[in-house]
């Protein structure tokens, strides 16, 4: 493997799904109809894509070490050895002022929030990555700065347009729940003796991480079932009926907990997204609910 083909595979593109998260924007504010703000929205996730890929060919290269020590990192470009260190940073420099300067010149509200996004990112490599509870907590304000940013990438072309801080909550407490069941499958996937491949799982204990995953879930499910109901959502979109797209939120974690408990299936929520056939199901049939729902706008 080449080093431009091994630099591309550290920008882990199966992980890009995440960034699906940026069309929230576009979509609640009901700007499907307006092919300027749909175009704002690809734009803002490709830029998601590469910033986030940025981001993790810098992580790769401060947990080597670690990463070696792990069934499945171990493979990785860099922790193998098939992408020399040198070039892995070069690369990532010259990625990262390209991510910049399409985040400039798609507005500077756009900028700010990838911005934000890379310090939020670096503080969670360098430190709370290492503490137990803060690590997953973290990672649920870096999709959450996802979803604001969709909405900020925007605003040049749709004024009007803005999120509601009930799908922010929803945003945080799924990344919560997914974050948990991670760590969970990860605990459980712990060999004695192999070494420390993340300093954070020696504050978790099974017993815990079923308590956080059982409350995230919850919360979750509250949070959007509200959020449905809530009088200035039924009084924005001028209907009550999101609240039958409730179901596949339900059957969405319903799979995944299944999934994650019953096949061991927790490590990577990117993959099982792409690889499970239900829960793609589950998952279009929210989105066909709710664009019919709600409208695409004008």
């Amino acid at each position: 493997m080449t080093p431009l083909r091994a630099f591309l595979a550290s920008l882990r593109p199966r992980q890009w799904t995440k960034n699906l998260l940026l069309f929230a924007g576009v979509i609640f504010a009901q700007k499907l109809g307006h092919p300027a703000c749909v175009t704002r929205a690809v734009l803002g996730a490709a830029v998601f894509c590469f910033a986030s890929g940025v981001i993790y060919v810098f992580n790769d290269i401060i947990d080597r070490e670690l990463d070696r020590r792990h069934p499945h990192k171990k493979l990785r470009p860099i922790a193998s050895g098939r992408l020399p260190i040198d070039y892995a940073v070069k690369a990532g420099v010259v990625l990262l002022v390209l991510v910049l300067t399409a985040a400039a010149l798609l507005g500077w509200a756009f900028l700010c929030g990838v911005g934000v996004f890379f310090v939020w990112n670096w503080l969670y490599t360098r430190v709370f990555k290492r503490v137990r509870v803060l690590d997953v907590t973290s990672i649920g304000m870096s999709f959450v700065i996802r979803a604001t940013s969709g909405v900020l990438v925007l605003l040049p072309a749709c004024s009007d347009v803005s999120i509601s801080i009930w799908l922010l909550l929803c945003t945080f407490f799924l990344s919560l729940f997914l974050g948990f069941c991670k760590r969970r499958d990860e605990l459980m996937k712990l060999v004695p003796g192999a070494g420390e491949t993340r300093p954070a799982l020696r504050g978790y204990s099974e017993p815990m991480l079923n308590a956080l995953i059982g409350g995230s879930f919850a919360l979750t499910a509250m949070a959007y079932a509200l959020y449905t109901v809530w009088p200035d959502t039924v009084r924005h979109f001028g209907t009550r009926d999101l609240v039958y797209t409730l179901p596949f939120v339900l059957l969405g974690m319903g799979r995944y907990l299944y999934l994650v408990f019953l096949e061991d299936r927790g490590g990577r929520p990117h993959e099982i997204l792409l690889v499970d056939k239900m829960l793609q199901v589950i998952v279009l049939g929210w989105i066909i609910t709710a664009v019919r729902i709600i409208g695409p706008g004008q």
